[in-house]
């Protein structure tokens, strides 16, 4: 369980995927990394809400502390309401919706009280790389923090997260290695079965190269598309600093303009610049809301010509001034 021992802000070596604690102030944000009881197996550990709430008194709520952490934060309400911030977006989480901080993002929590339901924190690792495939579209960073799966998943799922409760529970009952298999494999059934929620992009089906069979033009159409645009993802969280426009990333990927936006709008439901403003938006929140940088220094570092520019991109996307936002706070 993450605790305030694992403070890892003194340490930004250890940074999350796109080097934010370390590039930026960072003891104004602290990344916490994984850490569970001991005696509890692998990088996987399952509780409650409630046992949240007992355990941790009034931490990390009273008052509000923004952190980042380097693993997943699972959260299925059942009762009540959650109220948990993401990338300075503060979401209502209802019962049978799900909520999904991604490793590295930053998170503020609101008092939970009035919540419960099963909470599953996970590394990356736990993933099997073959399974993670499967999940890419539902692990992105711009993916959506809450999930509201279909009618009929949902009493599967909740029955699904308390069985994994249940095994979490239970070590010894089964030898270890067979304990931490059926984890995982609980783990896994319920991440791809939120795959298919709304408003998360359906990954095209893999053929896989030993088929007996050849793809039809239009798998092989859909695989092309979800490969561009997976090049195109890592190329921005690369370059989107210095790189804004959508023909620097298509003469950087070799394809046309055209294909990277329909590459774009089939895996997000939006163009390829939306795309890249996303990613510039979500940093320069990150920067403002919890670093000493000030708004000129943080436009400049965003690749944006002066200070004018960028409030006018980020009032045109947040209804906000940059110093409005940051005067907000985390709330």
């Amino acid at each position: 369980m993450v605790t305030r021992r694992q403070n890892l802000s003194s340490k930004p070596r250890l940074s999350s995927p796109d080097g934010f604690v370390a590039r930026a102030d960072a003891a104004s944000v602290p990344l916490y990394s994984f850490q569970p009881p001991v005696g509890t197996p692998y990088g996987l550990e399952v509780t409650t809400i409630e046992d949240f709430y007992a355990h941790h008194d009034d931490w990390p709520w009273n008052p509000a502390r923004p952190g980042r952490a380097t693993f997943h934060y699972l959260i299925l309400v059942t009762e009540g309401e959650l109220r948990h911030e993401v990338d300075h977006i503060t979401h209502r989480v209802d019962p049978g919706q799900w909520l999904w901080v991604r490793a590295g993002h930053v998170q503020c929590w609101h008092e939970p009280s009035g919540a419960r339901g099963p909470f599953i924190l996970f590394e990356p690792e736990v993933v099997r790389p073959d399974t993670a495939r499967l999940l890419t579209s539902l692990t992105s960073p711009g993916a959506p923090a809450v999930l509201a799966p279909h009618g009929d998943d949902v009493p599967w799922l909740e029955q699904t997260a308390f069985q994994l409760l249940d095994e979490h529970r239970a070590l010894g009952r089964r030898s270890l290695a067979a304990h931490h298999s059926l984890r995982c494999s609980l783990l896994e059934a319920l991440l791809l079965r939120l795959a298919h929620s709304p408003g998360v992009p359906e990954p095209p089906a893999d053929t896989g190269s030993g088929s007996s069979s050849t793809p039809g033009t239009a798998t092989k159409s859909a695989l092309d598309r979800h490969h561009t645009y997976e090049r195109f993802r890592d190329a921005v969280e690369l370059h989107f600093r210095e790189f804004h426009r959508v023909d620097d990333y298509a003469a950087m990927l070799g394809c046309s303009v055209r294909t990277l936006s329909r590459a774009a709008r089939t895996a997000t439901g939006t163009g390829a610049r939306e795309v890249i403003d996303e990613r510039r938006l979500r940093e320069a929140r990150r920067l403002l809301g919890h670093s000493r940088w000030s708004v000129q220094a943080v436009a400049s570092h965003l690749g944006f010509t002066d200070t004018a520019n960028f409030g006018r991109f980020f009032r045109h996307h947040t209804g906000l001034t940059p110093a409005d936002f940051r005067a907000r706070g985390c709330s």
